[in-house]
């Protein structure tokens, strides 16, 4: 990194190309939105096709390059070639952010092996094949960021062991690459654990849910999608170069209580 480079100008990520998964919806959306607005070009990859051509046009009109891609992060098949897609068209990957995630409400003794391995294979096995595919191709000065989630820390009143499981999983996995390739390959790998924030998954929750959690909460409120924003960029970019293995709660302090 330049010395003469400014606190600022690493928060910046002119050159870089930026992958995000579960770029359809929520949180997704606003990371690529936040990514592109520091100066990334822009992968975005989900399932539903239709919604990730809407942020496409979002990305564009901030000026910055964007690829749209139909994938299926529990398809290591469908990882392999976001990736490839990538490298195709901007010759590099820079900055992963595995957001792709689900979850279930279902207490443990009538949670189906279906509704489980689902959680399983797009949580934690979907990240690790995007990190995988990533790791094949990215240079020195990479970032890998997970989204993970307080709940892989504490639990929340709701019946949650898929989620929570892989949720705890992620933070194993992002412990391990970071020493497995900050060393031998320059990728750090880091990871965020967002407390309460709306999305498609909340909208699900039982009526008052989240009223009832904000006890547990000392900012007293849930989060908003743009203060997860600023942490992401954080860890994507040079000025966290000294940062690797990290779990980054981002929950109103909610891991405190």
């Amino acid at each position: 990194m330049p010395e003469s480079q400014s606190p600022l100008d690493r928060f910046r990520l002119d050159g870089k190309v930026a992958i995000v998964t579960g770029a359809s919806s929520g949180l997704g959306v606003a990371f690529a939105h936040g990514l592109a607005a520091v100066g990334a070009d822009v992968v975005l990859a989900a399932r539903r096709m239709e919604r990730l051509e809407a942020v496409r046009g979002d990305v564009e009109a901030l000026g910055r390059r964007c690829l749209a891609v139909r994938t299926d992060v529990a398809s290591p098949e469908d990882c392999t070639r976001v990736v490839q897609d990538a490298m195709e068209a901007f010759g590099h990957v820079d900055v992963l952010v595995n957001n792709a995630g689900i979850a279930t409400a279902v207490p443990a003794t009538r949670e189906s092996p279906e509704q489980f391995r689902q959680v399983i294979e797009v949580n934690l096995n979907g990240s690790y094949w995007m990190a995988q595919a990533c790791g094949r191709v990215m240079q020195p000065g990479s970032s890998i960021v997970n989204i993970g989630s307080v709940l892989g820390s504490t639990t929340a009143g709701l019946p949650q062991a898929a989620y929570a499981a892989s949720k705890a999983a992620i933070i194993g996995l992002t412990r391990d690459l970071a020493q497995q390739w900050t060393g031998r390959k320059g990728i750090r790998v880091n990871a965020l654990a967002p407390g309460f924030f709306p999305s498609e998954m909340t909208d699900e929750y039982p009526e008052g849910y989240l009223n009832m959690m904000m006890v547990r909460v000392p900012a007293g409120r849930a989060g908003d999608p743009q203060e997860l924003v600023p942490p992401l960029i954080f860890l994507a970019g040079d000025a966290s170069s000294y940062v690797t293995g990290v779990v980054l709660p981002v929950d109103g302090g909610l891991l405190t209580t």
